[in-house]
């Protein structure tokens, strides 16, 4: 895992409000591992020495740098969703939501969405053919 500098910092906050329209800068430190996945941690996390420890992961796990855009967690759509304000995608098919099912959406959409339901936010899927493909673990 290593830090993620400024100017990355800044092309993600850009990703976020391009994508979901999210505004705000989240103020926390961006680690990235070797799959592209982004961590956030508290500022304080910093004066922490690291040095003689070997970690895959820590942090909250915020989302990954995919080549079509920024996929979110299921936390990072929690973090950023209620200050989103586009490519929101509600569904009511819970049930296979969570189970790591595709569902079926617009034909005319594609792209990443945060998937809510009623009040609560799910993740993330990608729109292409009418089909929201599901990221979600079938194991989880």
């Amino acid at each position: 895992m290593k830090p993620i500098n400024s100017k990355e910092i800044k092309e993600i906050h850009n990703k976020l409000e391009e994508q979901f329209g999210y505004k705000q800068k989240l103020d926390y430190l961006f680690y990235i591992n070797k799959d592209n996945k982004i961590f956030l941690m508290t500022k304080d996390f910093q004066k922490l020495d690291l040095s003689k420890l070997r970690v895959n992961s820590f942090g909250l796990y915020f989302g990954e740098l995919e080549k079509t855009g920024l996929r979110l967690s299921i936390s990072g759509s929690q973090l950023i969703g209620k200050n989103a304000d586009k490519n929101i995608l509600e569904i009511n098919k819970i049930e296979e939501w969570l189970n790591g099912q595709n569902l079926e959406c617009n034909k005319e959409l594609k792209g990443w969405f945060i998937v809510k339901y009623k009040e609560d936010f799910l993740g993330c899927g990608y729109c292409k053919n009418g089909v929201l493909m599901n990221f979600i673990s079938k194991r989880r």
